[in-house]
């Protein structure tokens, strides 16, 4: 560390930053679980579920989700803690009057933000996923009901000029009415195929389209094939119409652009739901700089009503904050506001109280 350009009390300001940090993880979370294990409990023990899956598929997954889904938070209460507790002590009257600048001293701390953001971001978009799977997969299985798709008029392109439509789908029986697919060639409809209803066989893992009709389009003439059953493929399967909408969570980065791209083509009418969860992996862990700079420009001055005046008000701005994420990326989903934008917003505002905290913050 000293090798980096680092003073001793640099490497002090880190430890405790992390160390603070990586405590106040433990003790929320050990809260989180007991709070969490007790409003579960009937349904655990209704359902029979086996205490082997609890602790390794439910709560070993749920642990490191909730951890990270709040990390911003424990980072703002690390940062207001430890430089609170350096303002009561007189160490920030002594790091300033030594010579040291308060931009100076910013360093540690961004050091410890840096690697905290960096960390979040990693977890958030290739650890998490694949734990989160095994979460959902056990919540699906025990704690919540069966999916139950209602979709009506269902218009998805498939690929590239290729185009499916059914009136209904019931997912139990896996049956899709009234059902059309369409093929284009640069603009021009190529093919047509219509069937009163198509059934999923789990068997050939292929659809089956009943009493069917198929007009072919070729060097202006139409012929037109029919019959009673046959077996087809149009890219779709039972899984894309019972997806949950947290499906997201168990893809990682690479993944999820896929799906997106995916869902774009297929015309999805909640591609805005998936980019926010994309654009969040991003805004999440930069929100830890700009709670970082908010903690330590409030907490520097040493006040009356100490420690405890600190954390009241740090909290109130860190949970202000991220009811102000949830309530911008609500008008997303309305379609009122562009996914990024309304991701970004809060940290937009709540950067420039930051930037006015920190000119008022004692030099």
């Amino acid at each position: 560390m000293r090798k980096l350009g680092l003073k001793i009390i640099d490497i002090y300001i880190i430890r405790k930053f992390i160390g603070t940090y990586f405590f106040a993880i433990l003790l929320i979370v050990g809260i989180a679980v007991i709070f969490d294990m007790a409003e579960k409990m009937d349904d655990f023990v209704g359902k029979g579920v086996p205490l082997k899956a609890i602790v390794f598929e439910y709560y070993m997954n749920f642990i490191p989700y909730f951890a990270n889904l709040f990390s911003s938070l424990f980072t703002f209460i690390a940062v207001i803690f430890i430089t609170s507790k350096m303002a009561y002590n007189t160490e920030i009257i002594a790091i300033l009057s030594s010579g040291v600048s308060f931009k100076r001293m910013m360093l540690p701390y961004f050091i410890s933000a840096s690697l905290i953001a960096i960390f979040s971001f990693l977890l958030a978009s290739f650890v998490i996923p694949p734990a989160n799977r095994i979460r959902i997969d056990f919540e699906n299985n025990y704690l919540r009901k069966p999916i139950s798709n209602t979709e009506r008029d269902i218009h998805r392109q498939v690929r590239p000029g290729i185009f499916v439509y059914m009136q209904s789908y019931n997912s139990n029986s896996k049956i899709g009415y009234k059902f059309s697919m369409e093929l284009f060639e640069n603009g021009e409809l190529k093919s047509k195929m219509i069937s009163d209803f198509v059934k999923w066989d789990t068997t050939i893992q292929k659809w089956t389209a009943n009493t069917y009709q198929i007009r072919n389009y070729l060097n202006g003439k139409e012929e037109l094939i029919y019959g009673e059953k046959i077996d087809t493929t149009f890219f779709l399967t039972p899984s894309d119409f019972a997806r949950r909408l947290n499906i997201v969570e168990t893809m990682n980065m690479f993944e999820l652009n896929e799906f997106i791209d995916e869902q774009k083509l297929q015309g999805s009418d909640i591609v805005d739901f998936y980019l926010i969860e994309k654009y969040s992996r991003f805004a999440y862990p930069f929100s830890t700089f700009i709670l970082t700079l908010i903690g330590v420009s409030l907490s520097s001055r040493k006040v009356r009503g100490g420690i405890g005046l600190h954390i009241g008000l740090g909290l109130a701005l860190s949970f202000s904050f991220i009811l102000f994420m949830r309530f911008t990326t609500m008008f997303a989903v309305g379609g009122n506001l562009p996914p990024l934008l309304s991701v970004w917003i809060p940290s937009i505002v709540y950067a420039i109280i930051a930037l006015a905290l920190y000119r008022s913050a004692p030099k």
